[in-house]
């Protein structure tokens, strides 16, 4: 007799920033679970500061504060994993003191991903503002998140920033810089390297066994042959042909105005953008409620609604949860893929 298969492992879910709606998309989604058939997952967060923020949206969801991610909980209730840093409930307004709670959340969901214990973290959005006020210093959570697990592990990491939604992939080589910047930071080993995170992340992860990437070119036109700008002759074109010589299914540089409609996407799994409004504005505008932010290239699988704490929707009932619950199912997708494909993170030499 063959043993019994393992169950999934429950994910983690950070609230993020608590004057934003984390916590409201959070409440929404699992007091609609009967409709949206949810995989099993925990927050962390401050029971209190949840309670209040589900009596001022009229949810009727029961938290059941849990010491450990793997303690059985029944189905109609939310699991909590209460934080030592309490957060108060104060939709819209910034407050510094919440900022310990905030990273709390994070560095939990971190560790218990790396130990084994949960199968993902999915993270709410945080305001870094509010982070950099109490003395954060990292450029986004990606960057943290990055930092953490190379930390942790002892290992270095190269987190890629992949937003994924039904009609378009795509992926920010250079993410949180000024755009004046961009040139300057962009070079041949940076889009190699990104690319080939992104291939092995696609194999393990997403179940794609020959990737298709095509690679956008910086400049107007991707630059026509250097009439319009050289980085894409003398940066950009040396990285697509070693891919090519790797074995890799790549195409480019290709010009930023022309790979992104219909007919184009049917063309390649993932589209590697020279800069972060290159990849977001596109992928934002073709499904804006369901597209997933994912970090490539950490030891662990990390999803995030793809839109920013939206203050001011905050505790009004009106934020819409479809991006949370996108990145729960994708994040549980990618557990299952993760449990049998071979270990994430290997990149091809």
């Amino acid at each position: 007799m063959e043993p019994a298969a393992e169950a999934p492992r429950p994910l983690a879910v950070t609230v993020g920033e608590p004057s934003g709606i984390g916590a409201d998309i959070t409440l929404m989604a699992f007091a609609a679970r009967d409709r949206h058939s949810l995989p099993r997952f925990a927050i962390l967060a401050d029971p209190g500061m949840l309670a209040a923020r589900a009596e001022r949206l009229r949810l009727d969801v029961e938290l059941r504060p849990v010491s450990s991610i793997r303690e059985p909980v029944p189905d109609y209730a939310l699991a909590v994993l209460p934080l030592v840093n309490a957060h108060s409930e104060a939709p819209g307004t910034i407050d510094p003191a919440n900022a310990a709670g905030t990273i709390e959340a994070i560095d939990r969901a971190t560790r218990l991903v790396l130990a084994g214990d949960a199968g993902a973290i999915i993270t709410n959005p945080i305001d870094k503002k509010a982070l950099y006020d109490a003395g954060f210093r990292h450029p986004g959570h990606t960057e943290y998140l990055a930092d953490l697990c190379g930390s942790l592990t002892g290992e270095p990491v190269q987190p890629v920033m992949l937003l994924t939604g039904p009609e378009l992939s795509c992926v920010p080589v250079t993410i949180h810089v000024p755009l004046a910047d961009v040139p300057g930071l962009l070079t041949t080993d940076l889009i190699l390297s990104t690319a080939r995170i992104v291939a092995a992340d696609l194999r393990s992860r997403f179940g794609l066994s020959a990737p298709r990437l095509a690679i956008s070119g910086l400049n107007p036109h991707a630059g026509e042959r250097g009439a319009i700008g050289r980085e894409d002759e003398e940066v950009i074109r040396p990285a697509v042909e070693i891919l090519r010589a790797e074995g890799m299914d790549v195409v480019g540089p290709l010009p930023g105005d022309t790979m992104f409609h219909a007919e184009a996407r049917r063309r390649y799994d993932v589209a590697l953008c020279m800069y972060h409004d290159q990849a977001l504005i596109p992928a934002k505008t073709l499904a804006f409620d369901e597209t997933v932010n994912v970090t490539l290239g950490l030891p662990i699988i990390r999803t995030s609604p793809d839109h920013g704490t939206a203050a001011d929707l905050a505790g009004q009932g009106t934020a819409r949860p479809d991006s949370f619950i996108a990145a729960l199912r994708l994040a549980a997708r990618m557990a299952e893929i993760g449990r049998t494909a071979p270990a994430a993170g290997a990149q091809t030499s």
